[in-house]
């Protein structure tokens, strides 16, 4: 009888033994983060910001899922789909309001977390031919983007703004192509919306004296800013493009990190504080360095829907003012 009892107590203990080392001593929280194409910047900010909050807490495992970008990533942010994505601060604030091309929907559970970074207009035109403001640029030549394009219809909201869409000789195509006919004299003026330097506007510049117009000054006395809150003013650095004596006033949209309104306050909270630490930022810049524009005092730069309260919370505490977004 006391050797059953002693063969029950040990299967017992084995048992017990086989379900500590089975069984996770804390709960783990699994999340999605929506970056986009395989090789695209969305991509690389994904892949580094779920690497690092991985690394960082043991109860958080992030993994980055390759999507179609900004508006393919607001959408399965706004079912619940992912977790965290990367949205362009100007088509998430067209979809909570339902204003997206073709697309009536509203798609109000999105929150903003952080400005990642911005891409800024570009107006190029020749320096001997004087324009300093767009609205010279009536009855010009202007090449607006390739169709379809963010940059075209980035433009379309400006030009159409300033009233001057349907009095401009538009003509889309690329950058590049751009560029060459601006030098050949087949257009007086060409549009870019990317971030800075640019190839083609440096091509442009090897062959002409060029000038950059001030389309953030026009933006500003305009009112463009209030009928388009996701656009922030920033200036495009003197020296920037050769003949560039002057910074030049710019706007810009935001690639934003976003979550859903239904994320966990504490993990949303937890994750940002990880990536805005100095190691965090850092390890941001080593995985591309367009992650240099992510620092703490411009963490809401072009917000342009309600910001998550765990961000909330983390950008509080840092100083920083966090509009009420309705």
């Amino acid at each position: 009888m006391l050797r059953g009892l002693k063969r029950n107590l040990l299967v017992v203990a084995a048992l017990a033994i086989a379900l500590s080392c089975s069984a996770p001593a804390f709960a783990k929280s699994y999340l999605a983060y929506g970056g986009g194409p395989v090789g695209g910047t969305f991509n690389y900010f994904a892949n580094a910001m779920a690497s690092y909050i991985t690394n960082t807490y043991a109860d958080i495992e992030v993994s980055s899922e390759g999507s179609g970008g900004s508006t393919a990533n607001l959408k399965r942010l706004n079912k619940g789909d992912v977790d965290f994505g990367i949205v362009y601060s100007g088509d998430a604030f067209l979809g909570r309001h339902g204003r997206l091309p073709q697309d009536a929907t509203k798609y109000d559970k999105v929150r903003a977390m952080a400005f990642l970074y911005g891409a800024p207009a570009h107006l190029v035109v020749k320096k001997k031919d004087g324009i300093t403001s767009a609205m010279q640029l009536e009855g010009k030549r202007v090449a607006v983007g390739n169709a379809g394009s963010g940059a075209a219809a980035a433009a379309e909201r400006f030009f159409t703004h300033l009233g001057l869409w349907d009095k401009i000789q538009r003509q889309n195509m690329g950058y590049s192509a751009a560029a060459a006919a601006f030098n050949d004299g087949k257009l007086d003026a060409f549009w870019v919306f990317v971030g800075y330097p640019n190839s083609s506007v440096i091509e442009a510049a090897a062959r002409d004296d060029i000038q950059l117009v001030d389309v953030g000054a026009d933006a500003e006395k305009y009112g463009f800013y209030k009928e388009y809150p996701f656009y922030s003013p920033m200036e495009i650095p003197a020296g920037t493009y050769r003949g560039q004596d002057m910074p030049t006033k710019s706007f810009q949209d935001a690639a934003y990190w976003c979550t859903n309104a239904n994320v966990d306050d504490e993990m949303v909270y937890k994750a940002i504080k990880a990536i805005y630490t100095p190691e965090g930022l850092k390890h941001m810049v080593a995985a591309k360095k367009t992650a240099k524009s992510m620092n703490i005092p411009d963490g809401l730069k072009g917000v342009s829907v309600p910001v998550a309260p765990g961000a909330a919370k983390f950008w509080k505490e840092n100083g920083l003012n966090v509009p009420d977004i309705k």
